[in-house]
Formats: structure tokens, sequence, C-alpha cells
């Protein structure tokens, strides 16, 4: 029974702040990131506005073949991603098995992801809507 409650114990993983990385104690298993500011659009007062805020893109994910199957990577996902969510940092999920396995099986962290084209589908929204209100009637 005790090996069965140590297999069964989340792996500890250490944010080593230097190198950038969210990695398992024996270094062997990583993700690695990079902080960098990005514009977003916030509404205060009632207006839009664009604030910068601190991004982490979360680069590339890797686990040793032999330590493959374990769950390692979502672990060294939910860290991450909770290290973000404390410190109020967005999420840009460039390393595949962040976007593409990580987020679809866990999609409450979707909230934190950066979407760079919201931004500009906000912004193509407003023209499409100054032009059905301001200019269409002219032509009715």
């Amino acid at each position: 029974m005790v090996g069965t409650a140590e297999a069964a114990a989340p792996p500890a993983i250490v944010r080593n702040e230097k190198d950038g990385r969210f990695e398992t104690e024996d270094k062997q298993a990583f993700l690695q990131y990079h902080l960098r500011d990005v514009t977003v659009l916030a509404v205060e007062g009632g207006q839009a506005k664009e604030k910068k805020k601190t991004a982490m893109d979360m680069v590339h994910t890797y686990v040793p073949r032999r330590k493959r199957g374990l769950g390692l990577a979502g672990h060294l996902c939910v860290a991450a991603f909770t290290h973000a969510q404390r410190n109020s940092m967005i999420v840009i999920p460039t390393c595949s098995y962040v976007s593409d396995t990580f987020l679809p099986r866990n999609p409450l962290w979707n909230s934190l992801v950066y979407k760079e084209e919201r931004k500009s589908c906000d912004c193509l929204h407003s023209l499409l809507s100054l032009f059905r209100d301001n200019i269409s009637p002219a032509f009715e």
C-alpha cells in the first residue's frame, strides 16, 4: 500500500526563475517560459482603454521518454498556470502541448489565455457598428 500512495502523489514542481522554467525536482522534465509585456483592452469607467500586462509565454514542454505517460507535463502546466493566475499574468500558449493538449483537457484555464485577435475583432466590431448605425441609413 505504501508504494501505491507514493505513486499517486503528485510530483514536486519548482519554479526556476533564473532559467524561466517550471521543472521537476530532478530538473529532467520542464516547462520553459518567457515573460513579456503585451497590450490588452481593459474597461475602465465604462470606456475601453489599452493597458500593458505581463504575459507568460509558455514556449516548450519537455518530459524524458522514460517518464512520459505519468502526467508530468500536465502537472508542469498546472504549476505554471497557477503561478500566472496568482500574479495577475495572462498566458500565451506557444507550446503545442499547452495549446493542443492541456487546454482542451482543462478548459477552466482558458480565461488566462491571451487572445491577440480579440483586440482586432473588437475594433472591427466597432467599425461595423459605426458603418451600420451612421453610414448605411444614407443608402436606404
